[in-house]
């Protein structure tokens, strides 16, 4: 066998172990690195086989550094995504990946997408340790050796390599071999085949074997809550949703802010990055092996507590808590991270993030730092008129912004009742909602400054959406960006 096939190489480990401010200053050669000979979509059946492939891979690194080690290539269940788009022209994400035929170097499959350790490299613990997370890419089952490229957003958020894998399906240490589930399924909506139509996997953790009808009613009610906001809602013939049953040995899962620790099926968490809402699973090998069940592109897990929390990141998973009373809230917004990588637009609340100072435009759809405001990425949808930036009373508004993290830090410290919690947030929305009839370009498309977690120096389209507060209506913008992403899964 040759020795190309799935191990690294000389040069690439060199260029793994280099650090992000060396990559950055050093240009690397593009013969390096196979590159890809055309830009369309190939033909499905002439190069790939009916199944998904998996690798599966080992993410290592600090804050500075990040390397990457193969584990397992192997199927995870029939294809089931789009057979016609095979190229991401959209190329959203930290992260980009190509499938690339080793023998004629045609570029045969691309998506973008983000992950855990992506994120946890922006916090403050990648500066003092090393971590390693477990990550999968899953693409068609290619017929003929291929090159697999990961590439990342450099300083400027442009793409550039960092590691490259050799994947041949007849090596020996691929396994072709398919999971034998016995996990229930339910389908909730159903509109088409899987690869005509976008397709989510809802996963519960948390649920004893007594609440199994608790898990279906709840991923029933919260597919309904996104099916009900807009695009979603103009799309919906476009989606399907299926459930997959995972019982664990009792209710509820970890929450390490609040001394309560689970062992559960999937191993979600509270506490992720040491934020009490955060909730995320560091458990991805198990996560996919249980989502494989049925065909998806994006995954839902549902956590069967009622503290509020959830998360959302692109191309990964959603979590949302299932029992809380803004359920609705945090299943619409963290899809809106999770299936079209939408920024956060608020500024006022706790994050677990470093921000970084604004020096590039952020790759992101819906927010602009404005270094060009005769350029804005959404222009086209901003009346002749309205002034950019766009003004509005931000002061007011932040004051009462502010005013509410203190009372809800001081909830979560003095560990309140979660209703004591749901009352502030109704409060809160209920002085939004009078604020924002006082302004005068309240439904305008422009550029409103304060987004991204930055309160200055970054601006979102309108001044209102689900990304910036608890109202479940997308601006215009986001729902162009959902709707690429939706129309790029069921074409």
């Amino acid at each position: 066998m040759k020795k190309t096939i799935l191990i690294l190489s000389a040069l690439i480990v060199l260029f793994a172990c280099k650090s992000k401010k060396a990559i950055e200053n050093e240009q690397l050669e593009q013969e390096q690195f196979p590159t890809s000979v055309n830009n369309g979509d190939v033909e499905f059946s002439s190069y790939f086989e009916e199944k998904t492939m998996r690798l599966d891979y080992f993410h290592t690194g600090n804050s500075e550094e990040e390397m990457f080690a193969v584990d397992k290539v192997l199927s995870d269940g029939p294809w089931g995504g789009s057979k016609k788009i095979l190229i991401d022209k959209l190329e959203l994400g930290l992260y980009f990946f190509e499938v690339i035929d080793m023998e004629s170097k045609v570029l045969l499959y691309s998506r973008g997408f983000a992950s855990v350790f992506g994120e946890w490299q922006t916090i403050p613990e990648a500066s003092e340790r090393w971590g390693t997370f477990h990550e999968s890419l899953r693409f068609p089952w290619p017929k003929k050796a291929v090159t697999i490229i990961l590439k990342k957003r450099d300083a400027q958020n442009n793409f550039q390599t960092i590691w490259s894998t050799n994947v041949d399906p007849a090596y020996r240490q691929v396994n072709p071999s398919d999971i034998v589930h016995n996990e229930k399924v339910t389908v909730i909506v159903e509109n088409g085949p899987a690869h005509e139509k976008l397709d989510i996997v809802i996963l519960g953790d948390g649920y004893s074997s007594k609440e199994m009808e608790k898990f279906r009613n709840d991923a029933k009610r919260l597919s309904n809550a996104l099916l009900s906001a807009e695009p979603f809602k103009s799309q919906s013939k476009n989606i399907n949703i299926r459930a997959v049953e995972t019982p664990a040995e009792q209710s509820g899962v970890s929450k390490p802010h609040h001394g309560v620790y689970k062992r559960t099926p999937l191993s979600a968490s509270y506490s992720a990055f040491d934020s009490e809402r955060y909730v995320l699973t560091y458990d991805n090998k198990t996560l996919r092996n249980v989502a494989s069940a049925v065909p998806y592109e994006f995954m839902v897990i549902l956590v069967n507590e009622r503290t509020y929390g959830g998360g959302g990141i692109y191309n990964l998973y959603t979590t949302v808590a299932a029992d809380n009373k803004f359920a609705d809230y945090l299943m619409i917004h963290e899809m809106g991270h999770h299936l079209a990588a939408l920024a956060d637009e608020y500024y006022t609340s706790a994050v677990s993030y470093e921000i970084p100072e604004i020096t590039v435009e952020p790759w992101e759809t819906n927010v602009t730092a404005m270094f060009d405001k005769n350029n804005l990425k959404w222009k086209d949808l901003v009346e002749e008129g309205t002034p950019i930036p766009t003004p509005w009373n931000k002061e007011e508004f932040d004051a009462h912004g502010y005013k509410i993290q203190k009372e809800r830090d001081s909830i979560r410290a003095n560990r309140l009742p979660e209703e004591v919690m749901e009352a502030l947030f109704v409060r809160q929305q209920n002085a939004e909602n009078e604020f924002y009839a006082k302004e005068p370009y309240k439904d305008k498309v422009g550029a409103f400054e304060g987004a991204n977690y930055n309160a200055k120096g970054m601006y979102r389209s309108q001044l209102d959406c689900i990304m910036y507060t608890r109202h479940n209506v997308f601006c215009k913008v986001c729902q162009r960006s959902i709707t690429d992403v939706i129309e790029q899964y069921s074409k």
